[in-house]
C-alpha cells in the first residue's frame, strides 16, 4: 500500500481542502501550486491567487484540485467581464488574466512543449498573432438545458458539474445575434412548457442547443438536440435542425428551414453542414489561412495534399496558387461541402475524397503521385504514428502543420525530424482569447 509520504511532500486525501498560492500555469491552463512540496494542479485559479482548493485526485507524483474560493486574488487580476448567475463564464477561464499576459503564457506553453516534449531546437518561434477581437469572437457556441427551482434554464454547465446548468443571458464570447437566438429558444421552451431532459430520472425533452453564425452573411444555424418527443416548432426562421437522442445520438429526425450555413472567407463562399467542422473564430480563421498560404510558398505548379481538409477552407484558398490540390477527410458531410464549395467558387483544380486519413494516403499517392507540399490540420489528438509515417512516405519537400494542441504537435514534429525534416518556424495564433487553447502553424522542410 502506498504511503501518504512522497518525495514531493505529504499527499493530501481526496476531498481535503487546502489553502494554496498559485505559482504558474501548466499546459492546459490549470494553476500550479505546492502543498509542503507536493505539486497540485488547480482548476479555476490564476498565478498570484491564494485559494481554498478541494482535492479531487491525489496521485503519487501530483494532485488535482478545484478552487472553491479565491481568498486573495492576484494583484494582476482584472475583473471578470463575462459572468452567468454571478459566476465566471466557464468558456472564459482565463478572463481574469490581462490579455497581454494570456499571449505570453500561450507563447511559453508552445515553446516549452516543443523543446521539452519534442526535444526540438533550432526553430524560429515567431511572435504570437493576437486575436482581432478579444470578445464577441465566437461564431459557434453549445448550450445545455437544465432545471433550477422549477424553471427551465439554458446556458453552460457549472464548472466541475455535469448536473447543474448556469443560465446565460448575455455571453460576451457570443455576438448579439447568437445571444438573441439562444434566448428566443429558451423563452419558447418556457412558453410551451417543454422540459429539459433529466439524465438521472431519464425523462424530459431538451438536451443541448448549438448556435452557429455566418459572421459575414448574417445567417444563423441552430441545432436542437432532444429526446424523442413531439413539440412545437422553435421560433427560429432558418437553419434549424432537430435531432432525436435515446441513449445515444441517432441523427437528424427533422429539419426546419435551410440545412446549410453560408460563410465568406478569404474571398470565397463556403457552405457549412450542421455536423461539419469550422473554426469558431472567423476573423482569425482567415488570418490562419493566409499564414498557411505564406508557409506553403506556392508558385502555381505544385501538387498539394490537404489532409483533414474539412469543408475545404485551407485547400480551396491554396488552390488559387497551386497546380492541384487533393483533400482527404473522414466526415462524408464535410467532403460533400468541400466539393460543393469548389464548384460554387469555380475552382477546378481541387479534388476531395471521403477517406480515413490513416488508410487513404497510400491510395492517394497511387492516384495523384507524390506531392510537393503536404498540409495537415488534425484534431487535438494530433497525428497517430501511422499517419506520420504515411506523411513521410509522401516525400514532400515541405510540410505545413496546423495544430490546435502544442503537446501533440511536439512529438509529431519530433518524429518528422527523425525522418530528415527540419522544423523551420512555428507561429502561434490566438484563436481563443480567455482560454488556454492556442493554434500553431509549423513549417517543416527537407
Amino acid at each position: 500500500m502506498a504511503s501518504a509520504e512522497t518525495k514531493q511532500g505529504t499527499r493530501p486525501k481526496p476531498g481535503a481542502e487546502l489553502v494554496l498560492t498559485i505559482d504558474s500555469l501548466a499546459q492546459g491552463g490549470r494553476g500550479v501550486a505546492r502543498a509542503d512540496g507536493y505539486v497540485v494542479f488547480v482548476s479555476g485559479a490564476l498565478p498570484g491567487d491564494t485559494v481554498r482548493a478541494r482535492i479531487s485526485k491525489a496521485k503519487r507524483g501530483y494532485g488535482e484540485a478545484s478552487a472553491v474560493q479565491i481568498l486573495e486574488p492576484s494583484p494582476h487580476r482584472v475583473p471578470d467581464r463575462c459572468t452567468h448567475d454571478g459566476e465566471p463564464c466557464p468558456g472564459a477561464p482565463w478572463q481574469g488574466l490581462p490579455y497581454e499576459a494570456q499571449l505570453a503564457e500561450k507563447t511559453r506553453h508552445v515553446d516549452e512543449a516543443l523543446r521539452r516534449l519534442g526535444g526540438l531546437e533550432g526553430f524560429e518561434l515567431e511572435p504570437i498573432l493576437a486575436s482581432a477581437q478579444q470578445w464577441r469572437y465566437r461564431n459557434k457556441l453549445e448550450y445545455s438545458f437544465g432545471q433550477r427551482d422549477g424553471e427551465l434554464v439554458l446556458g453552460f454547465h457549472r464548472r466541475g458539474s455535469w448536473s447543474q446548468v448556469v443560465n446565460a443571458e448575455d455571453c460576451h464570447l457570443a455576438t448579439e445575434a447568437n445571444n438573441r437566438a439562444r434566448n428566443e429558444i429558451r423563452e419558447w421552451a418556457r412558453r410551451e412548457g417543454t422540459p429539459a431532459y433529466d439524465p438521472d430520472a431519464r425523462r424530459g425533452v431538451l438536451r443541448n442547443l448549438v448556435v452557429r453564425e455566418g459572421r459575414r452573411t448574417a445567417q444563423i444555424q441552430t441545432r436542437l438536440v432532444t429526446s424523442p418527443a413531439r413539440f412545437a416548432r422553435p421560433p427560429v426562421d432558418l437553419h434549424t435542425v432537430v435531432e432525436g437522442t435515446g441513449s445515444g445520438t441517432s441523427g437528424p429526425t427533422g429539419v426546419l428551414g435551410e440545412e446549410f450555413l453560408a460563410e465568406d472567407l478569404a474571398g470565397l463562399r463556403f457552405r457549412i453542414s450542421p455536423m461539419a467542422f469550422f473554426q469558431t473564430n472567423t476573423e482569425m480563421t482567415e488570418r490562419l489561412s493566409e499564414l498557411v498560404g505564406e508557409a506553403a510558398a506556392l508558385t502555381g505548379r505544385e501538387r498539394v495534399f490537404d489532409l483533414y481538409c474539412g469543408i475545404g477552407t485551407i485547400g480551396l484558398t491554396l488552390a488559387r496558387d497551386a497546380g492541384e490540390v487533393w483533400g482527404i477527410e473522414t466526415v462524408p458531410e464535410a467532403i460533400a461541402d468541400a466539393e460543393h464549395n469548389a464548384g460554387e467558387n469555380g475552382i477546378e483544380n481541387a479534388r476531395f475524397t471521403a477517406r480515413d486519413v490513416r488508410l487513404g494516403v497510400r491510395p492517394l499517392l497511387e492516384e495523384a503521385g507524390s506531392p510537393d507540399v503536404v498540409v495537415v490540420d488534425p484534431p487535438r489528438a494530433g497525428l497517430s504514428k501511422k499517419v506520420v509515417r504515411r506523411v513521410i512516405e509522401c516525400e514532400a519537400r515541405r510540410i505545413v502543420y496546423v495544430s490546435c494542441n502544442p503537446t501533440t504537435l511536439a512529438p509529431n514534429a519530433a518524429q518528422l525530424t527523425e525522418a530528415g525534416y527540419r522544423l523551420r518556424r512555428v507561429t502561434p495564433v490566438d484563436m481563443f482569447p480567455h482560454t488556454p487553447h492556442v493554434e500553431c502553424v509549423a513549417v517543416l522542410e527537407r
